[in-house]
């Protein structure tokens, strides 16, 4: 068996903004990476099985690393994420308001990319790119 750290050339991140309450954290998180597992095929990784054959479902096949920042850190990030094309989901304040994904669709199409009041932003891509995007962020707490 080989004890090498497995290092892997991509990063999954999510930025949070900095002054949501621990709840609205866990939630944007949970909403944020599910984007990217649904879409992004080859970050998710083989089905788990214990001992008495009991499936689970996949995971990611590596680490969700999680950040925060200020409101203008988390737009210019955004904005970063968006010119470089990478596989991204945002969380908008508007959909705490909401109940549904079809309402949250529709906050999110009533608003023009520069002029979204994001919460959350996750983003996927190769390591270097994906510290691009965080820059000027910190690792939460």
């Amino acid at each position: 068996m080989n004890a090498e750290p497995l290092r892997f050339d991509t990063k999954i991140a999510v930025l949070l903004r900095e002054d949501l309450e621990p709840w609205q954290r866990l939630n944007v998180t949970a909403f944020l990476v599910s984007g990217l597992g649904a879409t992004v095929p080859e970050v998710v990784g083989e089905p788990y099985e214990d001992a008495d054959g009991v499936a689970y479902l996949p995971m990611f096949r590596q680490p969700v690393l999680i950040f925060e920042g200020s409101k203008e850190v988390l737009g210019a990030a955004h904005a970063r994420a968006l010119s470089r094309a990478l596989p991204r989901a945002l969380f908008t304040s508007d959909l705490f308001s909401t109940g549904n994904d079809r309402d949250n669709r529709a906050a999110v199409r009533a608003v023009r990319s520069g002029e979204l009041d994001l919460v959350g932003l996750a983003v996927y891509g190769p390591r270097n790119a994906v510290d691009k995007v965080m820059k000027g962020s910190r690792m939460h707490p």
